[in-house]
């Protein structure tokens, strides 16, 4: 398998290190996920004010919200599946706030690493298919992003 990550800051507040532990921590919960072939997908860090313009656009939700994820192997009414073996599968786009990110870590009592990690696994499962419109489907999604972040070391 071969995840190709696409980070943008555009806030410029998350470091180097931040970033690199987000990318191995992707690459952990691909491995995990016993995703293969060529994968690419983005994550872009972004401030509560656009991430609310986002999630009014989108979700019709005027508010700011922590992560967004935006997955391109969903289909649309009417769509239908690219099928070509020599593209890699896309998966897609998760925005991350760091300004709910760090405000949820205190909240919650860890650390803003450990938050930034919690936001991009979340998103992360959202794109391969994973949601929590149920108490059944919240469990397991949830059980599931503490395994991937305690494996990795990210525990709260």
């Amino acid at each position: 398998m071969n995840l190709e990550i696409d980070f943008m800051d555009e806030t410029n507040k998350v470091s180097e290190m931040e970033i690199n532990q987000l990318s191995k921590l992707l690459q952990f919960a691909a491995s995990q996920q016993k995703l293969e072939g060529e994968i690419e997908l983005s994550v872009t860090f972004v401030d509560n004010n656009r991430i609310q313009e986002i999630n009014k656009e989108y979700r019709e939700k005027d508010q700011p919200t922590d992560v967004i994820s935006f997955a391109m192997e969903e289909l649309g009414e009417g769509e239908i599946p690219l099928m070509n073996s020599t593209l890699p599968r896309m998966l897609g786009d998760i925005i991350i706030s760091v300004d709910r990110a760090k405000e949820q870590a205190e909240d919650y009592g860890h650390s803003y690493s450990r938050e930034l990690g919690f936001l991009t696994v979340h998103g992360f499962l959202h794109l391969l298919g994973y949601d929590h419109m149920t108490k059944e489907d919240e469990e397991m999604m949830f059980s599931l992003q503490r395994e991937i972040l305690d494996e990795f070391g990210l525990q709260r």
